[in-house]
């Protein structure tokens, strides 16, 4: 992920179906990196789908709300950093092609020296 371990690292694991529970994990990674930390959401199992061009804009978790792809935005906006898991983009049906370019997608093994080393680690 990075040399430097990040202050908070959020496991993402609810995808599609929980989309009520999605929202708050981005709001957390947003607050976080505006208070100036380092915030890395790891997408594995099925919020991997997330992920994928077009899918987060399609979930709306409240009739009239925002999409899941404007909650990632806010994150992001604030300096959020999200990774994918590559062994978990076969378990959604997916390539690495899916994925847009500028969301890097790794392993959990390359993944783990951050999160081991991550101030906080949350499971979301």
């Amino acid at each position: 992920m990075e040399e430097t371990p990040p202050d908070l690292v959020i496991i993402v694991l609810t995808g599609a179906e929980n989309p009520k529970r999605i929202p708050s994990a981005f709001f957390l990674a947003a607050t976080a990196a505006a208070e100036d930390m380092e915030v890395v959401m790891f997408f594995t199992g099925p919020a991997t789908e997330l992920l994928a061009t077009g899918r987060a804009e399609q979930i709306v978790p409240m009739r009239g709300g925002k999409s899941i792809a404007e909650f990632m935005k806010l994150a992001t906006g604030n300096g959020v950093k999200i990774i994918g898991c590559q062994q978990s983009l076969e378990l959604n049906g997916l390539v690495r092609e899916d994925i847009p370019a500028e969301i890097p997608v790794i392993t959990p093994a390359a993944a783990l020296p951050a999160l081991t080393g991550a101030g906080k680690v949350l499971t979301w």
